[in-house]
């Protein structure tokens, strides 16, 4: 059972949401949830030695957050790189976010590359492409 099934197994949400931080390191991005205002931003580098261990927490977070959310949830994401597990929770991630906007909760991506970075434009282009929410990808210079 991977951590997400388990995690609703076990109904893990937090009753009071409060804002999540994780402050970003060389191989962790930042994270920045504002339960408050439906913002969530991440952004650095994704490359943690485990990500399971490092996107529990953003999870149990989401899954907490999604129990009262606001009308509308943004997420601001601009990572530099991504390595392959990393892309995997990343993905997950996005999956509750269509769900919940499926179910009639709006959420949008945007999804920010640097104007030579192919590999995380490319990377952002798979995810518009494959998952059924708003997903802009935007250029920055």
């Amino acid at each position: 059972m991977d951590i997400f099934a388990f995690l609703l197994k076990k109904n893990y949400y937090f009753c009071n949401m409060e804002n999540l931080s994780i402050e970003e390191t060389i191989k962790t991005p930042g994270v920045h949830f504002d339960a408050q205002n439906g913002v969530l931003k991440m952004n650095g580098r994704a490359i943690p030695e485990n990500p399971e261990d490092f996107f529990t927490d953003i999870m149990e977070w989401l899954f907490g957050y999604f129990k009262n959310p606001l009308n509308e949830t943004v997420v601001h994401v601009q990572l530099e790189y991504i390595n392959s597990g990393s892309s995997k929770f990343i993905l997950e991630f996005f999956n509750v976010l269509e769900e919940k906007h499926q179910n009639g909760h709006y959420a949008k991506v945007n999804w920010y590359y640097e104007e030579d970075d192919e590999a995380v434009y490319d990377l952002g282009k798979h995810y518009q492409s494959i998952l059924d929410l708003p997903f802009e990808l935007i250029e920055i210079y």
